[in-house]
């Protein structure tokens, strides 16, 4: 394993201390292992949400209208979408 060295502002270290005397970890290292796994896993969600929107945008289809009509025509079905 690796060492990494930080240094953070004191209202973060009272933070990371606060977290630490509710005994949910054992040191600041494991709460920040902790931070770092939850925002790979939130990241990896990210991706798979931004492939399935991708995905369906490609499994539309193509349109051969002009692109400021289609908007048009969004902003005239919902009023609250006019500027």
């Amino acid at each position: 394993m690796t060492q990494l060295s930080i240094s953070m502002p004191p209202a973060l270290q009272t933070w990371v201390d606060a977290r630490l005397s509710e005994g949910s970890y054992a040191d600041a290292a494991d709460y920040l292992r902790d931070l770092v796994r939850r925002d790979q896993a939130e990241a990896a969600g990210d991706r798979q949400w931004l492939k399935a929107m991708i995905d369906e945008g490609l499994a539309s289809g193509v349109i051969d209208r002009d692109p400021r009509d289609v908007l048009d025509e969004i902003i005239d079905e919902d009023p609250d979408l006019r500027a």
